[in-house]
């Protein structure tokens, strides 16, 4: 495939979508084109009439675009409830598959992806933005080279305020399963905030391939927006290969806090705190030296390049397949079993600001920051309304 043009289909025209369509028809790649589109709205996306213009046939499913096309490369950005169906057709299609996070809510149904991908020898990708980094992928393997020393703790901060409209933009946000009683778990640590916990799974993994495996976790989930599943996490792991790792994150604050996160070695402590753009991460060595890595940030679609490459040069390095985003996967569905019935904030501490349509709670940013300083729950500082869920062992 090195010298052939490659045929995408994109399932999804609007939300990620558009992020994959402003860099394909920006003349970025040689030889790569959109041959079809999937969606069922296809006049809400910003890039509507250039795909009129172009002449691209929008399907309203992916078996219709099979019926009468084929694609080199499918890349789904569907709701979650439907990336494991649609990902397995591509696949049993004959496309390879660059599928956006989360890859589903349901890890039996990422067996079954596993399973489709290792009979038809088809590549399948799952879109976490840093996975697909030279940054990440450099620090990875210095991780895994010992250069650092053991790992010892992981934890990660992410404020990022959604108000109503992010929670009415479709009819699954928020929602635990789908109409059809496929499972959704659509919450702040599966959608948004889904990279950064990914993130500390992946950087603690024991090979390139994978991220580490939980042994156990503890979490407390809550809502302020009146959504089915959670808008604000507090979540504690421990892994097998024996690292502590706490994330935290809301929605419901009044303040964007970019995702910053702390990685403890024996040999040095790393830190990612970005301000401004073209942050780094900063290694602190016990001497009082430091080094430096670059901003992540920098491309969210690296993994598309990734992907085109491997295609080309039939290379089955992909960075991040189903393997290394299954500890994420198994978390949301372990969170929801620690938690079943998702609290609400106390009500004298939610408040709605009609102006930006936004919903916060009292004290909610100030006390998230200082568990991450302190790496503990809410409970553990003896927050009146607090309370931790089961314990769930693997």
């Amino acid at each position: 495939m090195t010298n052939q043009q490659i045929s995408i289909v994109l399932v999804g025209m609007g939300g990620y979508g558009q992020i994959y369509l402003e860099r394909i028809f920006s003349g970025h790649y040689e030889n790569v084109y959109v041959t079809g589109l999937v969606d069922i709205a296809p006049e809400r996306s910003r890039f509507y009439q250039e795909v009129m213009n172009q002449e691209i046939p929008i399907y309203h499913t992916l078996e219709d675009f099979y019926q009468e096309q084929t694609a080199d490369l499918a890349i789904i950005a569907s709701p979650i409830h439907l990336h494991k169906s649609q990902a397995c057709l591509a696949m049993e299609q004959g496309s390879h598959v660059l599928c956006e996070k989360p890859a589903t809510g349901n890890p039996q149904q990422l067996q079954e992806m596993i399973q489709t991908r290792d009979r038809t020898g088809k590549k399948l990708a799952i879109g976490f933005n840093w996975s697909f980094t030279n940054t990440i992928q450099q620090l990875k393997h210095d991780i895994l080279k010992g250069t650092f020393g053991r790992a010892i703790s992981m934890k990660s901060l992410v404020l990022w305020p959604r108000n109503a409209d992010y929670f009415n933009r479709s009819s699954w946000a928020g929602k635990q399963y789908s109409s059809d009683g496929d499972w959704i778990f659509d919450s702040v640590a599966n959608n948004a905030t889904a990279h950064f916990l990914h993130h500390l799974f992946y950087l603690a993994g024991d090979t390139m391939e994978t991220s580490a495996s939980i042994k156990e976790l503890t979490c407390e989930l809550y809502r302020a927006n009146p959504i089915e599943t959670f808008d604000t996490c507090a979540v504690e792991i421990q892994t097998t290969n024996h690292v502590n790792i706490l994330y935290l994150a809301s929605h419901a604050v009044a303040n964007e806090h970019r995702p910053r996160y702390k990685l403890v070695f024996e040999k040095a402590v790393i830190h990612y705190e970005p301000v401004e753009e073209d942050d780094q991460i900063v290694v602190q060595w016990k001497d009082g030296t430091e080094t430096t890595y670059e901003d992540p940030e920098k491309d969210h679609l690296a993994k598309l390049d990734v992907m085109l490459s491997a295609m080309k040069n039939d290379d089955d390095s992909i960075l991040c397949g189903p393997e290394a985003a299954s500890t994420h996967v198994e978390a949301i569905y372990a969170m929801h079993q620690s938690v079943p019935n998702v609290p609400s904030f106390p009500d004298h501490l939610i408040h709605y600001h009609p102006s930006n349509k936004l919903t916060t709670v009292d004290g909610l940013e100030g006390l998230w920051k200082n568990c991450y300083l302190q790496f503990c729950l809410p409970h553990e500082l003896d927050v009146p309304w607090s309370s931790a869920g089961k314990t769930i062992t693997f």
